[in-house]
């Protein structure tokens, strides 16, 4: 697990956002709006950088006297080439965007009118509109060559039209960047802002909904809002008839597992035009912890489920994936539609999964799994049941 905030151990310079630079050699002109990053001992510095950004500096104290600096623990040793990070002027540091990653995700508010049962980010009644000015702040920092990046929340519409206008912003700095927005889907009920949305013509846009029961009363239940599911589902109604791309995201715990593959065929009957299936792994933390006992199920007592589901929306030509699990624990006609998704921030391995030959294929686990509960019917893989 990656450590992407901490305090300081020194700040003498300004706070704000930096994008990070390693080539000594960068022109003049281009060193004003750059921060340069110091591994090991780099004399002499190049001079002209807005700020010098020091990992673990301890036997270097000469070079951090006489140029603005913050000194990083080695914990940061990942940094690299194009990073950004935000400094704040009481010395705490956050990565904000990793060039060397796949899994950028961009926070835009911690507001939601969701209160899930197992929300990982649980939402605060506060005002973050600051966030967003950071947002725009980011996004022309971001290179241009990234293939994707992530919006999530809370729930980013809710800031409407002001959030269009960063995914405008989006398109504008980063014009061949795919991106993908985590939404409940309620807003766009409203077919104007539907409408509004599709305005934008992203050429690779997907928003993520989730759907949890084919039951109205059952998803409303997980997601803690009376009438979610009919704004839902007209909202994935309305983005589909303006052939916007939709993600469907099932997070499967014991409130979930149970109509399955009664969902499935929901899903296949009645939204066989969204583009895609997302079948979730529950990750342990946030409010999962404090609603452990009603959520957590072992995977490898729901893999026959999760087989099941796969296999009819499969046989209706759905595009299916398998999101946050490990390998071992689902079953081999899964495996088509297995994706190894966790975020390399927070993803570990098992001790038990040391031995195994397909490590490399699996996406292991989630860190806050580790600590707090993960299956004990753990099989690794070896030569001889590798095809089994």
């Amino acid at each position: 697990m990656l450590k992407l905030h901490a305090r300081t151990t020194a700040l003498r310079g300004p706070g704000g956002l930096f994008s990070l630079e390693t080539r000594a050699d960068l022109p003049l002109v281009l060193r004003q709006s750059k921060a340069f990053l110091v591994h090991g001992s780099v004399r002499p510095l190049p001079l002209g950088f807005v700020l010098y950004v020091f990992i673990d500096a301890e036997g270097r104290g000469d070079q951090t006297e006489d140029v603005p600096c913050v000194v990083l623990p080695g914990e940061f040793a990942y940094l690299g080439q194009d990073d950004v990070i935000r400094l704040t002027d009481d010395g705490y540091v956050r990565v904000l965007f990793r060039a060397s990653s796949p899994h950028n995700s961009i926070l835009v508010t911690e507001q939601c009118n969701h209160y899930c049962l197992m929300c990982s980010q649980p939402p605060k009644n506060v005002d973050d509109s600051w966030i967003l000015r950071e947002v725009r702040q980011l996004l022309p920092l971001i290179p241009r060559s990234t293939k994707q990046i992530g919006f999530t929340g809370g729930e980013p519409m809710f800031f409407g039209d002001e959030f269009l206008d960063i995914l405008r912003l989006a398109k504008a700095c980063l014009p061949q960047t795919s991106i993908h927005v985590l939404s409940n889907g309620r807003r766009f009920a409203d077919p104007r802002f539907a409408q509004h949305f599709a305005e934008i013509e992203h050429h690779d846009l997907m928003l993520g909904i989730p759907v949890y029961s084919d039951d109205p009363a059952r998803h409303d239940y997980v997601v803690q809002a009376p009438g979610a599911f009919d704004e839902t589902i007209r909202g994935i109604l309305n983005l589909k008839r303006l052939k916007q791309k939709v993600e469907l995201r099932i997070v499967l715990h014991k409130q979930t597992i149970e109509r399955l593959p009664k969902l499935a065929e929901f899903v296949a009957r009645n939204l066989l035009f969204v583009d895609q299936v997302a079948l979730m792994g529950l990750e342990i933390t946030g409010f999962t912890r404090a609603n452990f006992d009603s959520l957590w199920i072992d995977p490898a007592d729901y893999r026959d489920v999760l087989s099941e589901a796969v296999g009819i929306l499969a046989a209706y030509g759905m595009r299916c994936a398998v999101y946050n699990h490990p390998l071992c624990l689902v079953n081999r006609d899964v495996e088509h539609a297995y994706v190894k998704s966790i975020s390399d921030w927070k993803n570990e391995y098992a001790p038990e999964c040391a031995p195994c030959t397909r490590k490399s294929d699996c996406g292991g686990f989630f860190t806050s799994n580790i600590k707090h509960a993960y299956s004990n019917k753990i099989r690794p893989f070896f030569e001889y049941n590798k095809d089994v």
